[in-house]
């Protein structure tokens, strides 16, 4: 096996159309590339250089190279008076994503076809630009009919189905705020965030269907009737039969929007600062944060991420499995790739159902030039391959480049996925970012060398750095951001206090993201981990804390402790170690029964833990600290020194019951 290898282009002036080839050896030219050449740019680090140098430059110079429109041109890029935390982007800019993404194509290229929905039983559907704005103009009007106004907040429940992406664009193009809800989220989670953002509306569906199998989403919105503050809810699939005063809640989508297709619906015109949607991510303190992003500073980077990070041009079809209710979903298979005026594919269902190459088929099918994909599900893929070898007989002719990104990506899978998906002729980009950052941080790129598994560098415009506990730089520590970027959260939701001192506590002025990463010595970069105490399962990021507060919510439970431990399916695995109440007599074969449903109640299958192990007690400080570390290295075997165990309390901790 390879340790590393590298894919090096050359940049000189004369010899801008040399990076990528099909199979009949045609030349690709990338997006980057054509940006550095309209600059007399020939390296990509005097680029990263630059941008960081004098950002106002750089992020001019997207806009203007993306085409971006706006009704009224912005005055100044940023204002850094009110502190870097406030930022302010695009100064006296009157704006709407809609505008870049639906309303322009539809007087440029009206039958380009804009979204592909493809579904388990093998259902396709096909959306043009001038379908999107036809449905989009429609759900909007309803919108404004039932009272939704600029401000308001919509809730979407919803499965990767066409619906949804009416419901985000027509929410955006009106000004109101989407709040999408992963579809696998349990009932409580989902009450929690409608709660949370104060949502006027819901927008769902009563199954949605995984592995063949029929899954009830009813029983989880069924809540939401008793909610006040939520005065409709729309059903995708049929209004119930069922009368009285609460049901008078629901309506029928195609009903709902009936009287209003057809019709026209003006794009509002936003402040760069408006809010566009809400998004919910796990954080350390158990309660889930409701992260901010605004129209003109996501459209721009949204726009940047797609066109220049993963080379997606007009002609490309991108098929990124990623759920919209996670922030890929909406940076590239919703917006970005719309902004751009490509083609996107959203698959409702399991990629390997009914068997394990119906990914494959898509991309073949579908022509698919771009193809994304977390490490969990490639590392499915290769175990699933080792039985039956399908992989090979398939050869992805119109393939070009690669992307993964949610977590850690191993050499093992690094090198499955560019030699068995990519036949070692397409260029993988490996990024990682997050939720509050609107995209990605770090990548690789087509344009330069890069090694397996490192995320390359920097992405132009993000003053990304290293540092050390005394804020010193250095080639192992925190991920932090020196310099404002467009995307920028515009906070937690009600909760300022907690963003301040969740970012910018650590360092003055410095954005403290929370990775641990590395540089090796050819300047290349590796993430290795979270410095809090976040799970990522599958890339579904996960709060240590959420989870222990479901388990001690149970009368049985003294006390928990959730880690995540290293998974060759999932990436990380939840384990978690339980002290119980002895005064709770209950058979710990039912208990242990009852915890893994409490779990999957209050946030879905997919946070099952791997392991529920009960002990005795839990490694603590003199102060009464719990000592997490101690616990992930039990649950890892690893060496535990006498110095460590010399600040315990309690040493004879985390011996089974």
């Amino acid at each position: 096996m390879m340790n590393y290898f590298y894919i090096r282009l050359m940049f000189h002036p004369q010899k801008s159309k040399k990076n990528l080839q099909n199979e009949s050896g045609k030349l690709y030219e990338s997006n980057m590339d054509n940006l550095m050449a309209k600059q007399n740019i020939f390296e990509y680090r005097d680029l990263l250089k630059k941008s960081v140098e004098d950002i106002k430059w750089y992020w001019d110079l997207v806009n203007d190279d993306l085409g971006l429109e706006w009704f009224e041109n912005y005055k100044q890029t940023y204002d850094l008076r009110e502190g870097i935390q406030k930022t302010k982007w695009f100064i006296g800019g009157k704006c709407n994503i809609v505008l870049n993404a639906i309303d322009r194509h539809v007087q440029t290229q009206p039958d380009k076809i804009a979204f592909i929905f493809e579904n388990e039983k093998g259902e396709t559907r096909k959306i043009s630009y001038r379908d999107l704005d036809h449905y989009v103009c429609a759900f909007a009007l309803a919108l404004k009919n039932e009272g939704i106004k600029k401000g308001d907040v919509v809730g979407i429940y919803l499965p990767m189905i066409p619906e949804a992406i009416f419901a985000i664009f027509a929410c955006s193009k009106i000004g109101a705020i989407s709040n999408t809800i992963f579809s696998g989220f349990s009932k409580d989670a989902l009450v929690t965030r409608l709660d949370d953002s104060k949502a006027k509306l819901l927008i769902t569906i009563n199954k949605m269907y995984r592995r063949g199998k029929a899954i009830d989403l009813k029983e989880n919105w069924f809540s939401v009737l008793g909610m006040p503050s939520v005065s409709r809810i729309v059903l995708v699939d049929g209004k119930q039969d069922q009368s009285g005063p609460s049901f008078e809640k629901l309506i029928d989508y195609e009903q709902f929007i009936s009287n209003h297709l057809g019709l026209s619906c003006k794009t509002e015109w936003m402040m760069p600062e408006d809010p566009l949607f809400i998004l919910y991510t796990s954080g350390t303190t158990g309660k889930p944060k409701a992260v901010v992003h605004s129209h003109g500073g996501f459209m721009i980077v949204s726009a940047q991420q797609t066109h220049y990070v993963i080379d997606m041009k007009k002609e490309d079809i991108l098929f990124w499995y990623a759920d919209i209710g996670w922030i890929t979903g909406q940076i590239w298979v919703v917006y970005g790739s719309a902004i751009i005026g490509g083609t996107s594919i959203l698959y409702d269902g399991i990629p390997s159902y009914p068997k394990h190459d119906r990914w494959c088929k898509i991309i073949e099918k579908n022509n698919v030039s771009i193809f994304g994909i977390a490490p969990t599900a490639i590392r499915q893929f290769m175990k699933e391959n080792e039985n039956e070898n399908y992989i090979d007989k398939y050869q992805f002719h119109k393939l070009r480049v690669l992307t993964t990104t949610g977590e850690v990506i191993n050499q093992e899978a690094w090198t499955w996925y560019y030699n068995k998906v990519g036949k070692g002729k397409c260029s993988l980009i490996n990024l990682s970012g997050g939720t509050e950052i609107g995209g990605a941080i770090l990548s690789t790129t087509v344009m330069d060398t890069f090694k397996p598994c490192s995320v390359g560098f920097p992405i132009p415009g993000f003053d990304a750095a290293i540092l050390d506990d005394n804020g010193k730089e250095t080639k192992n520590g925190y991920l932090v951001i020196r310099k404002p970027w467009p995307s920028m959260t515009l906070g937690l939701l009600n909760d300022w206090d907690r963003f301040i001192k969740t970012y910018w506590s650590k360092y003055q002025n410095i954005w403290f993201h929370g990775d641990i990463v590395t540089m090796d010595s050819d300047g290349y970069w590796y993430i290795n981990g979270r410095a809090d105490d976040v799970v990522k399962v599958s890339g579904h990021r996960l709060a240590s804390n959420e989870i222990e507060s479901i388990l001690m919510s149970h009368p049985s439970v003294s006390e928990a402790v959730a880690i995540g431990v290293p998974d060759t399916i999932t990436g990380e695995a939840i384990c978690c170690y339980v002290v119980l109440n002895y005064t709770n007599n209950i058979s710990v074969n039912n208990l242990n029964k009852d915890l893994f449903e409490l779990i999957e109640k209050n946030l879905g299958r997919f946070a099952r833990p791997k392991y529920l192990t009960f002990v005795n007690d839990l490694p603590k400080t003199r102060s009464g600290k719990l000592v997490r570390r101690l616990v992930k290295k039990k649950a890892l075997n690893s060496y535990i020194s006498d110095l460590e165990i010399s600040s315990i309390e309690n040493p004879e901790s985390l011996i089974s019951r």
